[in-house]
């Protein structure tokens, strides 16, 4: 297939390739590494509205099969970000969407409103994955009526930007909570983020991070994140892009195949800080290899059985 282009409805993006908030920097650590113009999209590090230092202790530990992390949402600032990386980033050439998150629904109210009038962003990603302090650290997404409410204001906010909702798996009720964020305006879903996970050390009987509990990320979680997004492309109808453990051409026509419009590259940019760029070429290999024409003839188009 030549044309890798996807339409996201509200956003276009010159192939299916995006990298995942938090793996990917803010984009200009990538630059030695590939043109970031071939990318799909760029997706920033997490922004909050003022710097944030991140957990203490022992922040990120390799298992055998990924990685698990608790950087705490250190980041710049959503202000330092436009000011200072956002003008030497292709946003002109490559769509540079912005992940933010915040403590409390008028947090997201404010990024929302500072970001809707950057020309230069082409959409907004929201991580309702971390807590609302006042309901006693709940996360956002773990309510199908919270996760609501966060979309309904930060669509009124964000202007003619498209409102991307990330969910955490970390629920008991995914499709409740993708089908809230659709019914409260969202216009794409993104999912999955980390599954929460531990490690410790028998020698001197303590966590291995500084933070006890982290995210659980890479390989070991992509059977999860496919069936998730397999099954939210069934309830929703918008778009979706897939996230976790994709780290080959192969896996990324796997979220396709399920239903994913797009996806996010992740934990295999640390190893593999090429890998992005290089997918680019692979997957366009790997699509006239299967004779696949055009995505709409193979996006969602898994054959299961009764």
């Amino acid at each position: 297939m030549q044309n890798l282009e996807v339409d996201l409805d509200k956003l276009k993006i010159k192939n299916p390739i995006l990298t995942a908030s938090g793996t990917f920097g803010y984009g200009l650590e990538y630059t030695s590494f590939g043109a970031l113009n071939k990318l799909g999209g760029i997706i920033t590090k997490g922004l909050s509205l003022e710097p944030r230092q991140g957990s203490s202790g022992h922040r990120v530990f390799e298992t055998p099969c990924g990685i698990i992390n608790s950087i705490g949402l250190q980041n710049i600032g959503v202000k330092s970000f436009v000011q200072d990386k956002l003008p030497n980033l292709p946003w002109d050439q490559t769509p540079v969407i912005t992940n933010i998150y915040g403590n409390s629904i008028s947090e997201f109210e404010e990024l929302a409103d500072y970001l809707a009038g950057q020309k230069e962003i082409a959409a907004l990603e929201v991580n309702i994955s971390c807590p609302n302090v006042s309901a006693g650290g709940m996360l956002f997404g773990q309510d199908p009526d919270l996760a609501g409410q966060v979309c309904q204001r930060v669509k009124s906010r964000a202007g003619d930007k498209p409102v991307i909702m990330k969910l955490t798996p970390n629920t008991g009720d995914i499709l409740g909570i993708a089908r809230a964020v659709q019914d409260a305006g969202a216009d794409i879903i993104s999912l999955i983020n980390t599954i929460t996970a531990m490690e410790v050390d028998i020698e001197s009987r303590t966590p291995v991070l500084g933070n006890v509990t982290g995210g659980l990320s890479g390989p070991c979680i992509k059977p999860i994140a496919l069936r998730m997004v397999h099954e939210v492309c069934q309830n929703v109808q918008i778009p979706v892009i897939g996230i976790g453990g994709i780290s080959s051409a192969r896996d990324i026509l796997e979220f396709i195949l399920v239903g994913a419009h797009a996806v996010e590259l992740g934990s295999i940019n640390f190893s593999r800080p090429d890998i992005s760029f290089q997918l680019v070429n692979e997957l366009s290999r790997l699509t006239r290899e299967l004779n696949i024409g055009s995505w709409e003839e193979f996006r969602g188009m898994l054959e299961t059985q009764g």
